[in-house]
C-alpha cells in the first residue's frame, strides 16, 4: 500500500497504518537523526520523541501526502531540542568527525564523509533532497524555509562538496546526480 494511503488511514485513527508508516521510514529517520546528533543514545531519544509526538498528533495532519515531510520536520525539531538541552546543561559532546558506513565504492564513502562535514542547514537539505528523494518544495516545508532558500542551501552545499571532493581527486570531477 502506498505511503499516502497508509497516511490517510493513520490520519483517520488507524494505529496499524501509523506503525507501517514508521517502519517504512525507520532507516531514513535514523540516518537523518544520526547525521545531526551523531551519538546513538541521542538518536534513540530523538526517534522515540518523534514517534510519540507524531502518533499523538497524526490526526491533525491536513495533507496525508506530506506525511514523510511532516515526520522529518518533527525529527529535525527534536534533534535541535536535544542539542539545545545539551548546550543548556553545558555538556560537551564528543562528536566524531565522521561516521560512515562501510562501502565498496570509495567515491561513495568520500561523498558521504564530505556531506557529513557540511554545516547542519546544508547537510540536512542535502540528505532530505538527495538521499531521501524529497522534492525541493517538501525540503522547504520540512525545514520551514522558502523554496528559494532550500535551492540556495542545495547550491551552496554542492559547491562546498565539489571543492572538498576535488582536493581528494585529480582533475575535474563529475558530481553526477548530486
Amino acid at each position: 500500500m502506498s505511503m499516502t494511503k497508509l497516511a490517510a488511514k493513520a490520519v483517520n485513527g488507524e494505529a496499524d497504518a501509523f506503525l507501517d508508516l514508521v517502519k517504512q521510514l525507520e532507516n531514513s529517520l535514523y540516518a537523518m537523526a544520526k547525521s545531526i546528533l551523531r551519538k546513538d543514545e541521542d538518536v534513540a531519544d530523538a526517534l522515540q520523541e518523534t514517534i510519540m509526538k507524531a502518533y499523538k498528533s497524526v490526526t491533525s495532519l491536513r495533507e496525508p501526502k506530506f506525511f514523510k515531510t511532516w515526520m522529518f520536520r518533527i525529527l529535525i525539531n527534536e534533534c535541535h531540542n536535544l542539542i539545545a538541552q545539551r548546550a543548556r546543561a553545558d555538556v560537551v559532546a564528543d562528536v566524531p568527525t565522521t561516521d560512515v558506513a562501510q562501502a565498496d565504492d570509495y567515491a561513495k564513502v568520500d561523498l558521504r564523509e564530505a556531506v557529513d562535514r557540511l554545516e547542519d542547514p546544508q547537510r540536512i537539505a542535502v540528505i532530505l533532497h538527495y538521499y531521501e528523494d524529497l522534492p525541493i518544495r517538501q525540503v522547504a516545508l520540512a525545514l520551514d524555509i522558502s523554496e528559494s532558500a532550500a535551492k540556495m542551501r542545495l547550491l551552496r552545499a554542492r559547491d562546498t562538496l565539489q571543492r572538498s571532493l576535488s582536493t581528494f581527486r585529480e582533475g575535474k570531477m563529475n558530481l553526477g546526480s548530486i
